[in-house]
């Protein structure tokens, strides 16, 4: 299968690009480079062996995104690309709000577009406010204490009403299997990932 892995640069979706890789997967990579470094691409090339296609642009920005869905023939999209820093959010709520948005409505409009029914998406246990672990995706949405979250939260809902009036269009919100202590990364993510793909 052809995935895009957008913020496919960065930590996870890094990882995530060398597990489809290894299971025959072709992926094409979107990153602005905002929260990822360009020399991650040779790295990722060197553990491999294949290089992916790489696009330095930003998911929000519609015309070059879909200049990627009419080159490439997309069976998937995993969505990390985001801006990601709870404090930093509080401080600057507009930014996240347009960036993380528009990114998931952007790529979900593609999707539906150019006939791409599976899209999972990197969410955040934010989204669940203040439950007890372990954290489930069919968990009850609670509310959330701040715009980062608020934005997951929000996504996620995008996504289920897209998914609702396009029933082909298979969403999955990823929360509970993703790393979130930064010793490493967690393979139940890259089961779920092989197995919605």
């Amino acid at each position: 299968m052809n995935i895009l892995v957008t913020g496919g640069i960065g930590f996870i979706g890094s990882h995530t690009t060398i597990e489809l890789i290894k299971n025959g997967h072709t992926v094409i990579i979107t990153d602005n480079l905002i929260n990822s470094k360009i020399e991650v691409l040779d790295k990722l090339s060197t553990i491999t062996g294949i290089r992916p296609t790489f696009y330095q642009i930003d998911v929000t920005d519609e015309v070059k995104v879909e200049e990627i869905f009419s080159n490439h023939k997309i069976d998937g999209v995993i969505h990390f690309a985001g801006l990601k820093a709870v404090g930093e959010s509080v401080s600057k709520p507009l930014e996240y709000y347009y960036n993380n948005l528009v990114s998931t409505m952007v790529l979900s409009k593609m999707c539906v577009k150019y006939g791409v029914n599976k899209f999972v998406f990197s969410s955040s246990a934010t989204v669940y406010g203040d439950q007890p672990s372990p954290l489930k995706e069919d968990m009850e949405l609670k509310k959330t204490t701040n715009p980062y979250g608020e934005t997951k939260a929000m996504s996620e809902r995008i996504l289920i009403d897209a998914s609702k009036a396009n029933p082909n269009f298979a969403v999955a919100s990823s929360v509970a299997t993703l790393p979130r202590n930064g010793t490493g990364f967690h393979p139940n993510f890259v089961e779920f990932c092989r197995t919605y793909m």
